[in-house]
């Protein structure tokens, strides 16, 4: 990678990491105080808390993404440290999705004259686990990467003997 896309990566992570710590502290705020800050009503709780819940899972991707980046930069990615990071923004988008399935079932009483929002809140829920498979092959392609570069490592070791 280069340093413009990591330097707009970065960026872009900064201001995501930044804008949803800010919407998460004013939720916690209107659930603590027990005001909505826009109109003074009382919160709707489930959905706050679910919300905020969900704005975690992104803060979570972002963080492991930031620490991916910084790997690829140093040239470490290639190594079963990666792993981890990877396997916990599978997870947080797993855990998205049960978020948005909360969300949707919260949101279909309201919908019976309209059935069909709530097919397609489902549908973007599936959406999301679909995000999570297309991570989890890639997780598969970095194994074979890692395994790779262990057996080139290991040839290179083997050639610089008989050398």
């Amino acid at each position: 990678m280069g340093k413009l896309t990591v330097g707009a990566l970065r960026t872009v992570l900064v201001v995501v990491l930044t804008g949803s710590v800010f919407v998460q502290a004013l939720m916690v705020w209107a659930l603590v105080s027990g005001n909505d800050p826009e109109d003074g009503s009382l919160p709707l709780t489930p959905l706050r808390v679910i919300t905020i819940l969900g704005i975690g899972t992104v803060q979570v991707v972002g963080v492991c993404v930031w620490r991916l980046v910084t790997m690829v930069r140093r040239g470490t990615v290639f190594s079963h440290a990666a792993f981890r990071y990877v396997d916990v923004v599978i997870g947080a988008i797993v855990a998205a999705a049960l978020v948005w399935f909360a969300v949707t079932a919260l949101n279909a009483p309201g919908q019976r004259a309209d059935p069909g929002v709530t097919l397609i809140m489902g549908g973007v829920g599936v959406g999301i686990l679909g995000v999570a498979l297309i991570v989890l092959v890639l997780r598969m392609l970095l194994a074979q990467a890692v395994a790779r570069d262990v057996q080139a490592a290991q040839m290179q070791a083997e050639l610089d003997e008989v050398i």
